[in-house]
């Protein structure tokens, strides 16, 4: 139940943006860093589970940008379904022309129908962004936001419109009251960026007459009243799986065992498969087990063209906690016009 709240109520930065990526924190992803040829213009994590390599959130040299969360639909995608991240991913990597372009090709062809549910909020760092859904049959149906207008907004794992959930209504109050005592109080960068991460820590998560190791399936409704969500469930939650998660292993662990079976190849990220790593071998590997805030994410790009990307990841590839502040990426760097 990802949040990302998006804000234009600095007076020093054209834009922020705060992410926390809810997962099962086995999921196969790489720390953000500048990625490979030939996309090495991308800054941003990604994910390893899939074969297309796609992010939830990047930000480019030329000083594009785009965070995606999913959502849940009452039916599941078929297998030939457009890959959600494939789409950010294309954003991100090709020369897609204007926003607007871009806009109408992704929902008047009907790509992004075609895909699970998602929200994707996509632009030029400083212009308008828009927020496309896999619900949007029309531009006119695409919301615009930033840009010049002041405004502090949030999306999760619902539509764009949808505001009725606790934690985006909640999370947008307080990065509004984080952005405005930080101002009036004269604080750095640094301290921003630890009121932010204060933020994405916060946890209202709804606890009784339930355990946090009963997992997701038991949490699953209140998840939408907490902005981070703590770790739920164990590593090994085999046989505590409802219907609807053993159908979403299912579906996932084809695309595994596809990726294992190459064994040795290396992949687009020009890392080699490992060939003795049974936990890429294990069944439900990104799809069982704890699940929580995996990595939170805080993009500052200020007037002058800086971008200050900073990642903290909460979780090995093990599951297990890293140490605070262990597990961070803090990368500046300047937005490079054409």
């Amino acid at each position: 139940m990802c949040i990302a709240l998006i804000s234009t109520a600095h007076p020093s930065y054209s834009l922020i943006l705060i992410d926390n990526r809810d997962e099962y924190v086995n999921r196969p992803t790489d720390p953000a860093k500048w990625w490979p040829e030939s996309h090495s213009q991308v800054f941003g994590g990604r994910d390893l589970q899939r074969e297309v390599r796609g992010t939830w959130l990047g930000v480019t040299k030329t000083g594009k940008i785009a965070v995606l969360t999913n959502y849940r639909e009452d039916t599941i995608p078929p297998p030939t379904a457009t890959s959600r991240g494939a789409i950010i991913k294309h954003f991100l990597t090709e020369d897609v022309g204007s926003v607007e372009g871009f806009v109408e090709k992704v929902v008047e062809t009907g790509i992004s129908q075609d895909a699970g549910g998602f929200s994707l909020v996509c632009g030029n760092i400083g212009e308008k962004l828009a927020v496309i859904s896999n619900r949007a049959k029309s531009q006119s149906q695409v919301p615009w936001i930033a840009g010049d207008t002041v405004q502090t907004v949030g999306l999760s794992n619902a539509a764009f419109s949808d505001r009725t959930w606790k934690k985006v209504l909640l999370g947008e109050e307080l990065m509004l009251n984080t952005i405005r005592y930080s101002v009036e109080n004269s604080e750095t960068e640094d301290q921003l960026i630890q009121r932010f991460l204060a933020l994405l820590s916060h946890d209202t998560l709804p606890r009784e007459g339930k355990a946090d190791e009963d997992g997701l399936e038991v949490y699953i409704k209140d998840l939408r009243d907490t902005i981070y969500v703590p770790p739920l469930g164990r590593k090994d939650m085999t046989g505590l799986i409802d219907d609807e998660l053993r159908s979403a292993r299912l579906n996932e662990k084809v695309e595994v065992v596809e990726e294992v079976d190459v064994v040795g190849s290396s992949t687009s990220a020009g890392r080699p498969t490992p060939t003795n790593n049974p936990q890429v071998k294990a069944p439900g590997l990104g799809v069982s087990g704890i699940y929580g805030t995996q990595k939170q994410t805080i993009v500052l790009a200020d007037k002058a063209g800086n971008v200050r990307f900073f990642e903290r990841t909460l979780f090995d590839e093990n599951s297990n906690p890293i140490p605070l502040g262990k597990g961070d990426i803090d990368v500046t760097f300047k937005i490079e016009k054409s």
